[in-house]
């Protein structure tokens, strides 16, 4: 192989290399931030039938008009910073999340901004208009 085609070759691999690695990180960003949300706001009314907090977000199911919802909720410390404490969100709790759904109309997924429990507002994103 002449040394033209085995620079050739490589730099396409590189290419190649880099080009998977930057979509892979958009793919990432996009579902840790806002990327994959709707621009419309979205109310969601029902009972947490599960619960998983931590890190990198809580999420809740939650059971609504006969359907499961995942909610996620934000990181240990933004659902502290919100006065949300881990035994508001207990199973058989009847909540209000406020925030976006995901652009893929078949998935009931969203992520709150706000949470609303026994009438009292848990504002997990305060720089954000919910």
């Amino acid at each position: 192989m002449h040394l033209w085609t085995k620079l050739k070759a490589a730099a396409i691999a590189l290419a190649l290399a880099l080009a998977v690695g930057v979509l892979g990180a958009q793919v990432a960003l996009a579902h840790h931030g806002w990327g994959w949300t709707s621009d419309e706001e979205f109310e969601l009314t029902g009972k947490i039938v599960a619960v998983r907090l931590g890190n990198p977000h809580g999420e809740l199911t939650v059971e609504a008009d006969g359907q499961r919802w995942i909610v996620e909720v934000g990181q240990p410390w933004r659902n502290k910073r919100a006065g949300l404490d881990d035994d508001l969100l207990g199973i058989g709790r009847e909540l209000t999340a406020h925030g976006h759904r995901s652009s893929n109309p078949e998935q009931r997924l969203m992520k709150a901004e706000r949470i609303v429990i026994e009438g009292k507002s848990y504002n997990l994103y305060p720089d954000r208009a919910s």
